[in-house]
């Protein structure tokens, strides 16, 4: 069977591939606790613990015992799209336009419509290095080139506007960043980010921003929309993150209105539309009891990364940027091995706990850094911590 080229141009998701590896562990005797093992702590897949809000689950039953689960229009419902308009005002003091804002099958697929739209063979997107491997990826599905900026620790791990004005060429097309970032929490500083998009601006160029942690900001340094900086800044968002929706597969762009005609009839071709029952039920997201209990949730995952970062810190893991948002902290592990990847395995195998490798993230940093989410809940977050402590003295280098 003959495939298509731009198969080689995307690697394997190997945050998946090590899921897959630590469920297979967790069928055997080593994880049973019935024969003398342990079960395996997930600390390596980005799924709040939280769930869906109760509200949100009750609105997705009455939209199904209603029969309220026609096809929408393809840019989503008219109510959902107003929804999230007046959430950047209430939440970011921002005004956004309904019109400008396009719902979709996930962040993924957001991210894929922006990007077959956009892009073309022969294009460059600037994205920085270590990065959420599937961004790139997408960008390889529309036949471009993903060109990475290694970002270091004094950086914030994010990309600085020097970088992106001396790797810009005739060819560069746009800038893809994200803030929060998945791997590793960090944000971008706002006078840093308002001079790379007036620098893209300048240039032609657009810029993309991957906004999907920005509700679970914990510093108010950092907590805003770079919607802010311009009506030609594209934004992905999802409801997964900060409203808990993960498996409901409903994210949403905000596009400039020259924009949101090309996005949906792509989207009225690949899709039809998002999920109806998870539309009707993201709704709810924006009830007055459902946004407290994000707030309240947003709180109890601060307290986790307070919490953690110094008993990391202490069992001698670096951490050389704290996390200001998202539920990631981006470990250094150079203080045990050379080997991030053998490293993950090892004590997935000896201490039945799950991390994710750097080598999904970039190549960069691949060898030096594990991502560990505190997703999970507090009782495996401490639980990993004691067995880490057990384990981690005999593996420290002289």
């Amino acid at each position: 069977m003959k495939l298509a080229q731009r198969l080689d141009r995307i690697d394997p998701f190997y945050v998946m591939e090590c899921a897959k590896a630590a469920d297979e562990l967790a069928r055997t005797a080593l994880c049973d606790p019935a024969r003398g093992g342990r079960r395996m702590i997930y600390l390596n897949i980005g799924e709040p613990d939280f769930g869906a809000s109760p509200a949100v689950a009750e609105a997705a039953a009455r939209c199904i015992a209603e029969g309220r689960t026609q096809y929408t229009a393809s840019a989503g419902l008219p109510a959902l799209r107003e929804a999230i308009s007046r959430w950047y005002g209430s939440h970011f003091g921002l005004d956004v336009p309904a019109a400008r804002i396009v719902i979709t099958a996930g962040a993924s697929a957001a991210l894929q419509l922006a990007c077959l739209a956009l892009f073309e063979r022969g294009d460059q997107v600037l994205m920085p290095d270590p990065s959420y491997p599937c961004n790139r990826h997408f960008v390889a599905a529309a036949d471009a080139e993903a060109v990475l900026l290694p970002a270091t620790a004094e950086q914030r791990f994010q990309p600085s506007c020097a970088q992106v004005e001396a790797a810009w060429t005739a060819h560069t097309r746009a800038v893809l960043l994200a803030s929060p970032s998945n791997p590793t929490g960090t944000s971008i500083e706002p006078g840093e980010l308002a001079r790379i998009v007036a620098a893209v601006r300048q240039r032609g160029g657009l810029t993309l921003i991957d906004e999907i942690y920005l509700g679970l900001s914990f510093d108010a340094t950092f907590g805003h929309s770079a919607l802010a900086l311009g009506d030609d800044v594209i934004s992905i968002n999802s409801f997964s993150k900060y409203f808990g929706m993960t498996g409901w597969r409903l994210g949403w762009l905000v596009l400039p209105p020259a924009l949101v005609g090309p996005v949906e009839k792509l989207a009225q071709n690949l899709f039809i539309c998002p999920s109806s029952i998870a539309q009707h039920a993201a709704l709810a997201c924006f009830k007055a009891a459902s946004l407290a209990e994000y707030e309240r949730r947003r709180a109890v995952l601060r307290a986790r990364r307070d919490r953690l970062v110094p008993a990391l810190q202490a069992l001698g893991f670096g951490v050389p940027v704290v996390p200001d948002g998202a539920f990631y902290i981006w470990l250094d592990v150079s203080a045990f091995t050379d080997n991030a990847w053998d490293f993950s395995f090892e004590l997935m195998q000896r201490a039945q706990i799950a991390l994710t490798p750097g080598r999904d993230f970039g190549p960069a940093l691949a060898s030096r850094f594990l991502r560990l989410s505190f997703a999970s809940s507090d009782e495996d977050l401490d639980e990993a911590v004691r067995r880490l402590a057990t384990l981690l003295p005999a593996l420290r280098r002289a």
